[in-house]
């Protein structure tokens, strides 16, 4: 099981989404701690400006941007609107 360490960015923006997508996200992150790369996390390695980051989805409007820290750490960095969070 990975540790998940969370930036004080990613809690802020925690903040600010309904309860359904916090329920959801929290499913997810038990899920995203066992395999980072499960199916239902539709984890994405990402390009360009954001190389070496990987995000999954929350719904599908909503994602999760991350980092590995190490094999056994990821950080969580960001979360928000697909039309937003890559920017």
């Amino acid at each position: 099981m990975l540790t998940i360490r969370y930036s004080d960015y990613f809690i802020r923006s925690a903040r600010k989404l309904s309860r359904k997508q916090h329920t959801k996200l929290a499913a997810l992150l038990e899920l995203l701690s066992i395999n980072p790369f499960h199916p239902k996390l539709q984890t994405k390695h990402l390009t360009g400006k954001l190389s070496g980051l990987y995000s999954f989805r929350i719904a599908r409007e909503w994602r999760v941007i991350f980092k590995f820290l190490s094999s056994q750490e990821i950080q969580l960095i960001d979360v928000g609107h697909r039309k937003d969070i890559y920017r």
